[in-house]
C-alpha cells in the first residue's frame, strides 16, 4: 500500500485495501489549523443558510462513503440537528469496486449511523459492469448509479434536500482539471452550494463545506475524535486529480502564490457570476430579439447558440459554438443525422441529413493487463502500455504504430466505422472538425471513407482514423505517466492506399 503523506496519520487501523483513520491535528502549507466546535459549527450552519436550507424543523438525507469528508459532514449535521430540531438521515452507496475494503466502508457507515440513532440506508451495484454495459468511464457510471440511488431513497422518504461533503479544496482541484481540459465560464464556475440533482430535479443538493478548507475537516475529525476510512488510492499519482492534489497544488503554494486556494476560489465565483449573466442576457434576446445578432457582445452570442444547442438535444463544445458563430449560413453536423447552420437572425437550422449506407458494426475493447491482440473490420490491431514518463526522446514510430496517453484513453475503447456527425481533432488541428471534411479534403472515395476503422474513448470521444494523424487530446505531454502503444496492419486483400500521405503526415 502506498505510504501516506508523513506527519499525516497517527493511528490507524488496517480494513481490506484501506485504513480505518483516527487524524492528527491538520497541516495546510505548513500552518497548523485550530478549528473550534462551535466555530465550526457556526461556519457549517451558515453554509446550509447560504443554500437556502435553515435546519430548524429541516429533514436532510446525508450522503455518506465513509472518508473524512462525509464523516465530519455527517457529524457537523448531526449536532446542529439536535440544537435546531432537525431530522437527518444516512444513506450509504457501495460502488462494489474496492472488494472487502468497499464492504468495510459500508460497516463503518453503518455502526457510526446506529451509535448517533440515525436511519442509515444502504445500497450499491456493480459499477465495473454497468460502466461496460452503458458504455461509460467508471467514474461517470459511479455517478450515476450513486445520484439514482440517493435521489430514489430521499423519494421514498419524502426527503427533498440531500447534504454531500464537497469542500474548497475540491473546488480548487475541480477548477484546475476544468482549466485543464479548456472549460469556459461556466464550468470554471465549478459546483454550486444548491444545485438540483442530476436524478431527480426535485431533489436539491446542498454542499455546506463548500467554505471550509479540508484542513479544518481534518482538524474537526481530530479534535472529535471521528473515525473515518481512507482509500490508498488518494495517495496514488496515477490520477490526474490526484496529481493536481499532491504535486501541482503544493508547488504553486511554495513557488508562486501561497494563497492560490483564495485565489482561485474568487476567481471561480467571478467567472460563474459572469457567465450566469451572459446566459441571462442570451435568454432574453432569445424571447425578445432586439438587438441584430452580430451586435451582441461575444460572449452573449456564444450564449444564444449554445441554449439553442442545448435545447435541441446537442452537446455542443466551444469549437462547434464558435464555428456556428463565425459562419453564418453554413451547415455543420451537430450530431448522429443532424445538421445546423445560424441563420442571419442568430436563430439555429436544423436539418435531417440523408442516412447514407454507414456501416454499424463495432466491437468493445477493455484494454486489461499489460498487451492484448483483437481483429476488426479487416484488420489486426495490438496493443501494450508502457510506463515511461513524459514523452520519450526520439519516440520511434514505425509503419502502423502509435503512442498515445493511456490514462487520457481509458481502460475501455470501441472500435468502429465513420458514422454521420463524427467529429475529430488530428493533432495540431486548433479544433475539432467533421471527419466527413476531413475524407473530402483528402479525395479519400465515400466506399472506402466508410471502411476505415477508428477507435474512441468509452465516452465516445475519437482518438485514432486508420491512416490519420492522432487525436490532440490523447498525445504524449510531459505529464504522462504512462503510454498505450497502438498497433495496426490490414490484411492484404483489404484496402490499399487507404488515406492519401498529405493527410497522413
Amino acid at each position: 500500500m502506498p505510504a501516506a503523506p508523513r506527519g499525516m496519520i497517527t493511528n490507524y487501523w488496517h480494513h481490506g485495501n484501506a485504513r480505518l483513520l483516527i487524524p492528527p491535528l491538520a497541516r495546510d502549507a505548513g500552518k497548523t489549523q485550530d478549528v473550534g466546535v462551535s466555530d465550526f459549527l457556526q461556519r457549517v450552519e451558515a453554509g446550509l443558510r447560504a443554500g437556502g436550507l435553515p435546519l430548524s424543523g429541516g429533514k436532510i438525507l446525508v450522503a455518506v462513503s465513509g472518508g473524512v469528508d462525509s464523516m465530519v459532514l455527517l457529524h457537523a449535521l448531526h449536532g446542529l440537528a439536535r440544537k435546531n430540531r432537525g431530522q437527518i438521515c444516512v444513506a450509504h452507496f457501495n460502488h462494489q469496486l474496492r472488494g472487502r475494503a468497499s464492504a468495510a466502508d459500508e460497516r463503518l457507515v453503518r455502526k457510526t449511523a446506529e451509535r448517533l440513532r440515525l436511519k442509515f440506508f444502504g445500497g450499491g451495484a456493480d459499477v465495473q459492469g454497468f460502466a461496460a454495459r452503458a458504455k461509460l468511464s467508471i467514474e461517470m457510471a459511479a455517478r450515476k448509479l450513486r445520484h439514482e440511488f440517493l435521489a430514489a431513497t430521499a423519494r421514498k422518504q419524502k426527503i427533498s434536500t440531500i447534504a454531500l461533503a464537497h469542500h474548497a479544496d475540491d473546488q480548487v482541484e475541480l477548477f484546475f482539471l476544468r482549466l485543464l481540459r479548456g472549460a469556459g465560464g461556466a464550468g470554471l464556475a465549478g459546483m454550486k452550494r444548491c444545485s438540483p440533482s442530476p436524478a431527480d430535479k426535485k431533489i436539491r443538493l446542498v454542499r455546506p463545506l463548500l467554505d471550509l478548507p479540508k484542513a479544518d475537516l481534518l482538524a474537526f475529525a481530530r479534535e472529535n475524535k471521528i473515525r473515518f476510512r481512507d482509500d490508498a488510492s488518494n495517495f496514488s499519482n496515477d490520477f490526474l486529480r490526484n496529481r493536481v492534489r499532491n504535486e501541482l497544488l503544493p508547488l504553486l503554494r511554495k513557488k508562486y502564490q501561497p494563497g492560490v486556494t483564495g485565489a482561485v476560489l474568487r476567481l471561480m465565483t467571478i467567472a460563474g457570476a459572469e457567465s450566469e449573466l451572459a446566459g441571462d442576457l442570451a435568454r432574453g434576446w432569445l424571447a425578445r430579439p432586439d438587438t441584430v445578432f452580430e451586435k451582441l457582445p461575444v460572449a452573449v452570442q456564444r450564449k444564444v447558440l449554445l441554449a439553442q444547442l442545448t435545447d435541441a438535444g446537442v452537446m455542443a463544445d466551444f469549437e462547434l459554438v464558435e464555428q456556428l458563430r463565425a459562419e453564418r449560413g453554413k451547415f455543420v453536423s451537430v450530431g448522429p443525422g443532424f445538421s445546423a447552420a445560424r441563420t442571419a437572425t442568430g436563430k439555429l437550422e436544423l436539418k435531417r441529413q440523408a442516412a447514407g449506407e454507414f456501416n454499424e458494426a463495432e466491437q468493445e475493447l477493455k484494454l486489461s493487463g499489460r498487451a492484448g491482440r483483437v481483429e476488426f473490420g479487416g484488420v489486426k490491431f495490438g496493443w501494450s502500455f508502457k510506463t515511461e514518463s513524459g514523452v520519450p526522446g526520439r519516440l520511434a514510430r514505425p509503419p502502423g504504430s502509435e503512442s498515445f496517453d493511456a490514462e487520457k484513453v481509458g481502460d475501455k475503447i470501441v472500435m468502429r466505422h465513420w458514422r454521420a456527425g463524427d467529429r475529430f481533432q488530428p493533432i495540431g488541428l486548433g479544433m475539432a472538425v467533421k471527419l466527413q471534411d476531413l475524407f473530402v479534403n483528402a479525395k479519400i472515395p465515400a466506399g472506402r471513407r466508410r471502411r476505415l476503422v477508428l477507435a474512441t474513448t468509452a465516452a465516445g470521444e475519437v482518438f485514432w482514423v486508420e491512416g490519420l494523424r492522432i487525436g490532440e487530446h490523447f498525445k504524449l505531454t510531459p505529464g504522462t505517466r504512462r503510454r498505450l502503444v497502438w498497433r495496426w496492419e490490414r490484411r492484404p486483400d483489404g484496402l490499399e492506399r487507404l488515406v492519401p500521405a498529405e493527410i497522413a503526415a
